[in-house]
């Protein structure tokens, strides 16, 4: 029998069969882990360094300094911060001699070939420390180009974001790189001191971060935006006045054109033109907001404003956190005289704003700086190359193993009638949802988004079917929300975009990929869930029916019926199923097919077909149960090593089976149920609510040793954390339905 901690340690040896408690424990551990942290804001130069539709950061200097001379020299640096020791694949392909300094070790240096084969790419293993790691770049100009590009493998999936180095850019984001030079001034010399100033050098610093003198001379929004007559701009700030209240303040300034000033929504101030101002306006104790709306006339734009309490200057602060970001003012505009928003819609940084109601273009809130705007990223728990995460919250982030753990907080807070543990998952899912429209800009300016990642790159079920499905399964909890645009997004793709075989299967092309041209029993948890809620919910009938589909033809393809279970992958290169029954493989397959019965009309014609699929399936997975109760990593190998997650969507599926008839040997079931369920809590969950024995993230192959002795078990993995809540709750449900049938046959 596996074993993951002494059983003493186990939830079980403390709370006994105690059901619901366990599952409060589950989840109390979980959001204390994960704390509703979301996105950081950062200035970012648009004039900097930007990614690639692939992720990968362009530093094209050749496209950059065209003048730059063959021989000559140019940098590029970068920090990462890593909130625990983390090992990731980043990919660098080579424009030209490339040497990268990796924690100032040279670690790799290119070939004649990486240097002048197109396309080469290059794959580097780096173990990242905890705290702050240096990226730098000698790049030299020659005739086969200068430059490189650099970027994380699976960069939407295993993020890598970079911050400026040098004490006058701290907390920005992006790279720095320098003006090209005739000679390596760090050959044999220690490279540049991040923390420093990047005075300290003799280089030329880019992006560009200061105004120019006569720049400066200008007003804020001239100076931004250039003049635009009869164009309208906002300045947003928050007046700090942590000393006094409830007293009158002083507002006074000059405008360069018509203004509107707005105190906490209401609006103190309204000039028709150019000129000075002054206003008393109560004041209370605290933060307060304050908007303004400047219009340009034929001359200049802008103003200058001063706001205090008798003798006492109030202070301006930026209305939200940006790093990197000293000044107090966030601006938005050019905007067209047509185009109108409220006060509250103005006052928040989750919204892209159109510029001119005829027009598509959007822009977003910027800083008083060249070129620079805020931008959100998600600097949370970041996947390692082993599917790990390290020790900050896994919030706000979108991707299919998290689509489990907020469907199992969802069951879990409705089942213990805890509104704060739905509230959490709400939530989660909100901060994803209420910054789409965002992110899709930010895509489309920034070539590769800072959010988002995986739903605004969509290209596979992976991206959008796990976390879809539990985004409409919180839907129930929040109507009006901004969730349907996005489900109707992920249903075109998966009804009508996704590559199918000619029988209409889904299977991935991944072309030029491991993974080129295979089925994997996992997309049925990828898709059909998602296409059961999104029928009920948007009345489209076809989604049900192809989820009933899907079942049938990926049956066709990796049921494997002298053992009445799964294949794992089905590789149309070869033409074969692999034949390995992974267990979480199958775990998604039972778990997946529930949904769609429960989902299913009795008059559907599939359901005669996948009701017998689906007892065929149990009674092949309860033939290989483990007498620990658990099931193996490789379902038909005792050798490979006993597995949580699979036995979660196993037992999961059994009381479901069990309660909704759909199984003709209930009491078989009962019982591998129960068992399964006893050994979870004897062996698999500590006291602390730790889940233990989950295999990492999969791909895939055709021998069983890569399941057993590659893919190793992680320490609450996102996998696993959900399915166990969801494995409990449907325990304590058919233990109160085995109740009530007991007292009904009385």
């Amino acid at each position: 029998m596996t074993t993951y901690f002494n059983e003493q340690e186990s939830i079980q040896t403390r709370l006994g069969n105690d059901h619901r408690q366990t599952l409060k424990v589950l989840a109390d551990r979980y959001i204390g882990a994960n704390p509703p942290v979301p996105f950081a804001f950062r200035a970012f130069s648009r004039g900097g360094v930007l990614q690639n539709d692939k992720g990968m950061f362009d530093l094209d200097l050749g496209r950059r300094f065209p003048e730059a001379k063959p021989g000559q020299y140019s940098y590029a640096y970068a920090l990462v911060w890593s909130d625990s020791e983390r090992n990731l694949d980043v990919l660098l392909g080579c424009l030209g001699p490339i040497q990268f300094f990796f924690n100032d070790e040279l670690t790799y240096r290119s070939t004649v070939i990486d240097e002048i084969k197109p396309d080469a790419t290059v794959k580097l293993n780096l173990d990242f420390v905890k705290g702050w790691n240096r990226l730098f770049i000698k790049a030299k100009h020659t005739a086969a180009g200068f430059g490189c590009l650099f970027g994380s493998d699976e960069a939407k999936v295993r993020i890598l974001n970079v911050l400026a180095p040098f004490a006058e850019r701290k907390g920005q984001a992006g790279w720095v790189f320098s003006s090209p030079i005739d000679h390596d001034i760090f050959e044999g010399r220690s490279l540049p001191d991040a923390m420093s100033s990047e005075k300290n050098n003799s280089l030329s610093w880019l992006p560009r971060r200061e105004w120019e003198e006569s720049e400066l001379s200008l007003p804020a929004c001239e100076r931004l935006f250039g003049r635009q007559p009869g164009k309208q701009a906002y300045a947003w700030t928050q007046l700090n006045n942590l000393k006094r209240g409830h007293e009158i303040c002083l507002m006074k300034g000059n405008a360069a054109g018509a203004l509107t000033v707005w105190l906490e929504g209401k609006v103190v101030l309204e000039l028709a033109e150019a000129g000075e101002f002054q206003v008393e306006v109560p004041l209370s104790y605290g933060q307060q907001q304050l908007l303004i709306r400047s219009s340009c006339g034929n001359n200049a734009w802008g103003f200058t404003m001063e706001v205090s309490i008798g003798e006492e200057v109030v202070p301006f602060g930026l209305p939200k956190q940006v790093h990197g970001a000293a000044e107090p003012w966030l601006y938005l505009g050019p905007l067209s005289a047509n185009v109108s928003f409220s006060y509250e819609d103005l006052v928040q940084t989750d919204s892209v704003y159109t510029i001119d109601v005829y027009a598509e273009e959007k822009t977003y809130w910027r800083l008083d700086r060249p070129e620079t705007w805020i931008r959100p990223y998600y600097e949370n728990a970041m996947l390692s190359n082993k599917w790990t995460v390290g020790n900050v919250t896994n919030y706000a982030r979108w991707d299919y193993p998290l689509g489990v753990t907020i469907y199992g907080l969802l069951q879990t807070g409705r089942l213990l009638e805890r509104p704060d543990i739905n509230q959490y998952a709400l939530d989660h899912v909100r901060s994803c949802a209420d910054m789409f429209d965002y992110s899709l800009w930010d895509r489309e300016q920034y070539g590769f988004p800072a959010i988002n990642q995986q739903l605004v790159m969509m290209k596979m079920l992976d991206n959008c079917g796990s976390f879809g499905s539990a985004m409409l399964e919180a839907y129930q909890e929040d109507e009006a929300s901004k969730f349907m645009p996005i489900a109707n997004r992920i249903a075109d793709f998966i009804l009508y975009s996704l590559e199918r075989k000619e029988d209409g299967a889904f299977y991935r092309i991944c072309a030029d990929e491991y993974s080129e041209n295979t089925m994997w029993a996992d997309d049925l948890y990828m898709s059909t869930p998602f296409l059961c809620r999104y029928a009920r919910i948007a009345g489209v009938s076809d989604a049900l029916d192809e989820a009933a589909k899907q079942f049938l033809l990926f049956r066709k393809y990796l049921y494997m019926p002298e053992e009445r279970i799964m294949s794992h992958v089905f590789d149309f290169k070869y033409g074969m199923a692999t034949g390995i029954p992974w267990g979480r493989g199958n775990g998604w397959t039972l778990f997946s097919l529930t949904e769609v019965l429960e989902a299913l009309p009795t008059s559907h014609e599939a359901r005669p077909a996948l009701a017998e699929f689906f007892n065929e399936l149990c009674g092949g997975y309860a033939d290989l149960q483990a007498e620990s109760g658990l099931w193996h990593q490789v379902l038909n190998d005792s050798d490979a090593y006993e597995e949580a997650s699979c036995t979660a969507m196993f037992a999961y599926s059994f009381a479901r089976g069990v309660r909704f008839g759909w199984l003709k040997e209930p009491q078989r079931f009962i019982e591998a149920a129960l068992k399964a369920w006893d050994g979870l809590t004897r062996i698999a969950i500590d006291a602390q609510g730790n889940v233990h024995g989950v295999c990492s993230g999969s791909r895939y192959a055709f021998t069983a040793d890569y399941y057993k002795k590659d893919l190793l078990t992680v320490k609450n993995d996102n996998h696993g954390v959900g399915i166990m809540m969801l494995a409990g709750s449907e325990v304590v449900k058919l233990n109160q339905w085995l109740t009530d049938s007991l007292q009904v046959s009385q």
